[in-house]
């Protein structure tokens, strides 16, 4: 997922600002319609993904919304060009 944001800032950018960040979201499995539904709605298969991730549990939509919110916030303005790994730990 590549996110092409344009952050209108304090120092007078307007909001057709000519800067970009590049920022790319690298989710991990959540548990979501993808492939039938299978994770959020078969225990078994959502049980055994689960076990291969660090914080014991699928991702939920609200996770990653989570994250993109504070990606997006003023805090994160200076991150450019990068890849947030948002996977509970799955690649560890």
């Amino acid at each position: 997922m590549v996110c092409r944001i344009c952050r209108a800032s304090r120092a007078g950018r307007t909001p057709k600002c000519r800067r970009y960040s590049r920022l790319k979201i690298a989710p991990g499995t959540i548990a979501t319609d993808v492939g039938g539904g299978a994770v959020r709605d078969n225990n078994d298969v959502n049980a055994y993904v689960a076990q291969d991730i660090a914080l014991g549990r699928v991702g939920q939509p609200d996770d990653i919304g989570a994250a993109v919110a504070a990606i997006l916030s003023d805090d994160m303005a200076w991150a450019n060009g990068t890849t947030f790994d948002i996977s509970g730990g799955q690649l560890l």
